[in-house]
């Protein structure tokens, strides 16, 4: 399952190199650990509560065998190798972290080596990262995905609310996230959309909209249960999208956008293969003019 995945993606170098329970990461595996992923650690799927047909089932190692896509290794000659390595990993975790305060500096290497800076580490470290920009965009992105799986294990008043309402809650939760950093969101996004982080990018989006489907009490069948993900998943990208121009007070027209798009999926009187139509359609606009949108935000 996909939390146990982001366990790893943001616990491994903390649990091998510090010992200290105390530790920042190491407490992250409390909160995205739950007994509902406790039995499926390794599906590789792309959506982590999903129940499919066998037929959709792929090999067990391709979960196994991804590594960490901000987890790079280096090689120093001499002395102990490993224990070299792990002293890296622990040293770029906490860099990541330390950017992610110098974003308005860009998703850059300067972002990077500034947070080098403040947490004591040689800026040299930035050459460790092969993709460098792409590192910061998705270290940001799991490090949102555990603080809302944290909100919506801690938060009661969920499963009060009505399953439009609780989509519209939690993806707007989601998307605010992002507000401190919406100058510069079009570049992360320009980032994620080159062709080598595609892939990481779509699987962080795919593990966001299946978390927030099982917190809304989805359960679908196997038609269903894709259609109704590939339905959020388009409107979770065109609310991002309009977030981007969005100049009213605390993004309001955001929130509101939101919710028609909500409940246009959602209405009792349409069909699960209208709901397919539309999310087809939102994410075929979004695909072809991702990039140009987003060129001609940075322009501005």
């Amino acid at each position: 399952m996909f939390r146990s995945i982001i366990a790893n993606r943001l616990l491994i170098r903390s649990i091998r190199s510090n010992p200290n329970p105390n530790h920042p990461l190491i407490a992250i595996n409390a909160v995205i650990s739950s007994h509902r992923f406790s039995s499926e650690s390794t599906n590789p799927s792309p959506f982590a509560h999903q129940n499919p047909s066998p037929l959709h089932q792929q090999p067990e190692s391709l979960g196994r065998s991804e590594s960490p896509p901000h987890e790079e290794r280096v090689f120093r000659g001499g002395g102990d190798q490993a224990a070299a390595e792990e002293e890296c990993q622990e040293e770029q975790a906490r860099v990541l972290q330390a950017a992610l305060r110098h974003v308005r500096l860009g998703w850059s290497e300067a972002a990077m080596v500034s947070g080098a800076k403040d947490v004591g580490v040689s800026p040299s470290i930035v050459g460790s990262f092969r993709r460098k920009e792409a590192a910061l965009v998705e270290y940001f992105m799991d490090d949102c995905l555990k603080r809302l799986i944290k909100l919506i294990d801690s938060d009661d008043e969920l499963a009060n609310l009505l399953q439009s309402d609780r989509i519209v809650k939690l993806v707007r939760i989601r998307l605010e996230m992002q507000a401190p950093y919406i100058s510069k969101w079009p570049q992360a996004l320009s980032i994620q959309a080159q062709p080598a982080n595609i892939p990481t990018s779509f699987k962080q989006r795919a593990m966001l909209v299946d978390e927030i489907w099982h917190a809304a009490g989805d359960q679908a069948s196997d038609i269903d249960w894709y259609a109704k993900r590939t339905a959020l998943g388009g409107i979770y990208s065109a609310t991002e999208i309009y977030m981007l121009t969005d100049k009213s007070p605390e993004f309001r027209d955001t929130w509101t956008f939101l919710g028609h798009r909500v409940k246009d999926v959602l209405d009792i009187g349409k069909t699960i293969q209208e709901a397919k139509y539309l999310a087809e359609a939102v994410g075929e606009g979004i695909g072809n003019t991702l990039q140009g949108f987003v060129r001609s935000i940075q322009r501005r």
